[in-house]
């Protein structure tokens, strides 16, 4: 029965992994619904707070790429080539093959500098066409050919353009995903979870399927009563710290990133790269040992995943076979940063990682230590691969301190069949002196690339991942032991741990979205889809009401507008949509039917507006208090919600500072003023006389 479940486990699992293969409309079992348009006034005001209402922050975002992309293409009235002009410099620059680079550099060069040219419309400076001539002129094409052009391109963009962009309905939409995106609150709900794949020290790792895009993840849950248990909240949290340094910024392909970070009341949730080919460890068992030329193509790779985490002044501490995975394709990626840790401000010194893989420095107590423990164990990793154990078990010891005691004193032994260049380069791996091993002197992973046993080795082509692997995992496998012989943890062992309050508030800002690789996501599923539904349910929508609430605001006085919740209804129990715009004196109040009038809320008659925001019926609330009565708003957008807070405080208090000041200017002019000092000087005038 036990091998049934488990065959029926991987059946459900690898079905799961080609349904994520199809059309995008077929990934996704859970639909994205976008806020309504009427959400641009509250994120415009909220992204130009955040200064990101620029050219640079907008076009460097995917969707916002996207988004201009589109309105260049298809909305704008007037023609915008520049963009198709970087485009293609970009295809260009990605280019491999210095003869396709040729090829490309002429088009580009006829297309769109030649062709301005003879027609005197290249508005372009000389310096920049100067210098594309001068390479093509000697038959050379280096990638960064055209870059000269990048930024004048850009100029052009954020002018005009832009400006044209920021009105249109494109603009409108970006607003839409970007609110969405802010709003995120992941739940086990979001997600269809497969098999299990793996397991650690504080939970498992299962395959799930992401339900509004249908993207296929890695989900690795701790359990949080274990962590409490082996007192491991430490480790945990930094363990998100790690993954978010590594997951940001410029895309690493050789390292597992993380996309989402969310928790639940007994789990800590990571949502990771699915590398569906098993890990080298596993490989090893069923493969054996690689010779120096698979080494060699596993060795590249880890090399630039490493450099990736040394940039951001983080120390891996536990490289070894099991931890490198494989993708589908063959390649590899570095996993589990549970014991990684930054050295930016302070080395670390604790003594972590795996038996028989960590440096001398490591095993030193008090010692501290950067991203030098990391070639070591690169070196002892190497030697696995074509050895099948660590350099200092091989004796096949158990036993970790008499593994240690080899690793600190001992001389490994380089077996005669290795090339003179594999043995050079382990030599110098496997220094115990800091200062004599490779990688170490000052340009960390350059001098790794740089040594002979790598030469001829193109890591732009590495980088790619150009280079054919030496094993593809086989297509229609699981690539993973037995999920019985996995396992699972016996719950008995956490029975007698509670969670109090305090553990749980541990975790409050453990919640993380990534947000260009959400975007990233988004983008190759659903995107295109979600876009042309919400483009016909809005024209629809305007058809109906005619632009009753959706008006363009402008060139009116209107400080803020869009739908919101208004507690009403009898005894004020229910929360009833209003569509509200904010001027410097009223908030109004619109129903969505239209058939009555606004309420008003004018400021003058405002005694406060909540500092913050309040519970009302489970709810996050803003409280208005005016002489007659109490007005509670909510709304399910927290963004949104907080922006109105923020605009209906402002708004409160700048109405009753001019009416202060009106108050001052009419007894000015009509002598209330006067009348006062008039009171004040007269008694003395009288004890004078």
């Amino acid at each position: 029965m036990a091998d049934l479940e488990a065959v029926l486990a991987d059946v459900s699992y690898l079905m799961a992994m080609e349904k994520s293969k199809c059309t995008p409309a077929a990934r996704a079992s859970k639909k994205i619904i976008l806020p309504d348009p009427s959400v641009r006034s509250v994120m415009h005001k909220y992204l130009e707070k955040k200064n990101e209402v620029n050219f640079d922050k907008i076009f460097n975002q995917v969707l916002g790429f996207l988004l201009f992309k589109d309105f260049c293409e298809n909305i704008s009235e007037e023609a915008v080539p520049q963009l198709k002009f970087y485009e293609e410099i970009k295809e260009y620059e990605k280019l491999d093959n210095p003869e396709d680079r040729r090829k490309s550099a002429r088009q580009i060069y006829d297309k769109f500098i030649m062709k301005e040219l003879l027609a005197r419309a290249h508005d372009y400076p000389k310096d920049a066409v100067a210098h594309v001539q001068k390479y093509l002129t000697k038959n050379e094409v280096p990638v960064n050919l055209f870059e000269p052009y990048i930024q004048e391109i850009f100029n052009h963009l954020r002018g005009e353009p832009f400006r044209k962009f920021l009105e249109s309905e494109k603009y409108t939409r970006f607003c839409q995903w970007k609110n969405l995106e802010l709003n995120i609150q992941l739940t086990m709900n979001d997600f269809s979870v497969h098999r299990i794949i793996g397991r650690g020290g504080f939970g498992e790792v299962y395959g799930c399927r992401k339900a509004d895009t249908g993207k296929m993840y890695a989900m690795k849950c701790l359990d949080k009563k274990r962590i409490k248990m082996k007192q491991g909240e430490t480790l945990a949290l930094n363990e998100r710290i790690m993954l978010s340094l590594v997951s940001t910024g410029v895309d690493c392909p050789f390292i597992v990133c993380m996309t989402y970070a969310f928790h639940t009341p007994d789990k800590l949730c990571f949502i990771l790269d699915l590398m569906n080919g098993g890990d080298l460890h596993y490989h090893l068992s069923q493969h054996g040992v690689f010779n120096e030329i698979e080494m060699k193509f596993y060795a590249a790779e880890v090399i630039l995943g490493l450099e990736h985490m040394h940039r951001r002044y983080i120390v891996y501490r536990d490289l070894k076979p099991a931890n490198i995975l494989l993708d589908e394709h063959g390649h590899v990626r570095i996993s589990d940063l549970g014991l990684a840790c930054d050295f930016s401000k302070k080395k670390p010194h604790a003594s972590v990682g795996t038996h028989g893989y960590m440096a001398p420095e490591v095993l030193s107590k008090g010692t501290a230590y950067d991203s030098s423990a990391d070639w070591f164990s690169f070196g002892c990793m190497l030697y696995k691969l074509l050895k099948g154990h660590s350099p200092f078990r091989q004796h096949k010891t158990k036993d970790k301190h008499e593994i240690d005691r080899m690793t600190l004193t001992m001389n490994v032994e380089l077996p005669d069949s290795f090339s003179n260049d594999l043995r050079d380069l382990l030599e110098r791996l496997l220094q115990r002196d800091i200062d004599k091993r490779l990688g170490c002197g000052g340009r960390g992973a350059d001098e790794v690339k740089e040594h002979s046993f790598f030469d001829g080795v193109d890591w732009q082509q590495v980088y790619v991942q150009k280079y054919p692997p030496p094993l593809i995992p086989p297509r229609g496998e699981v690539n993973a032991a037995d999920a019985f012989d996995i396992g699972s943890f016996d719950e008995e062992d956490t029975k007698g741990i509670k969670l109090t309050e305090a553990d749980q508030e541990l975790y409050k800002n453990f919640p993380l979205v990534i947000s260009e690789r959400w975007q990233g996501e988004v983008a190759e599923t659903v995107f295109e889809t979600i876009n042309q539904e919400a483009d016909r349910l809005e024209q629809k929508k305007k058809a109906k009401q005619k632009q009753r609430f959706d008006t363009d605001e402008k060139e009116s006085d209107c400080i803020l507008h869009g739908y919101i919740k208004k507690l009403g209804g009898p005894f004020a129990s229910a929360w009833q949509t209003r569509y509200a715009k904010l001027y410097p004196n009223r908030l109004e109040l619109h129903p969505e039917s239209g058939s009555t009038k606004p309420e008003l809320v004018f400021m003058d008659q405002v005694e406060e507006v909540s500092p913050d925001l309040v519970t009302v019926k489970g709810e996050q609330c803003i409280n208005i208090r005016t002489r007659e009565a109490k007005v509670v708003l909510t709304n399910s957008d927290d963004i949104g919600l907080k922006e109105w807070l923020q605009s209906l405080r402002s708004t409160h208090k700048c109405s009753l500072e001019l009416l202060g000041n009106m108050a001052k200017k009419a007894g000015k002019i009509y002598g209330t003023e006067r009348d006062k000092q008039d009171k004040v000087i007269t008694p003395r005038t009288t004890n004078g006389n």
